[in-house]
């Protein structure tokens, strides 16, 4: 089993920046690959970016390109999802997510989740 415990949500101004945090425990964090995920009201729940156990690849769903990055500190069991010029249409709550699979960057079912965190960007 895989923990993971979101946190740095919030609500913010458009333009302004946010940094998601997610701390796992529960397995060698090196072997998960690690992904970011959100789901707006009354929307399915969309792949944001994905992150290889290594750190060396990663994978943006086009509207965050250049907006978004993920990165991840294996010495500390935890991924990051750095936001930045945040929009309105950013607002929603955003799950961290495991996977011990091979990675794969646009894998969507990922084996373990996190409860969740709010991001309210306001105009």
């Amino acid at each position: 089993q895989v923990q993971l415990v979101e946190s740095g949500g919030g609500l913010v101004q458009a333009g302004d920046s946010l940094r998601l945090s997610c701390a796992a425990s529960g397995r060698t964090f090196s072997n998960l690959a690690m992904g970011w995920f959100r789901q707006a009201p009354g929307k399915e729940r969309e792949l944001v970016a994905t992150i290889s156990w290594g750190g060396a690849s990663t994978y943006y769903t086009d509207s965050v390109k250049d907006r978004f990055t993920i990165s991840r500190d294996n010495a500390k069991n935890t991924v990051y999802l750095q936001m930045n010029s945040l929009k309105p249409e950013d607002t929603a709550v955003y799950y961290c997510a495991a996977d011990i699979r091979v990675y794969l960057p646009r894998r969507s079912d990922y084996n373990y989740w996190g409860q969740g965190i709010q991001v309210t960007v306001s105009s």
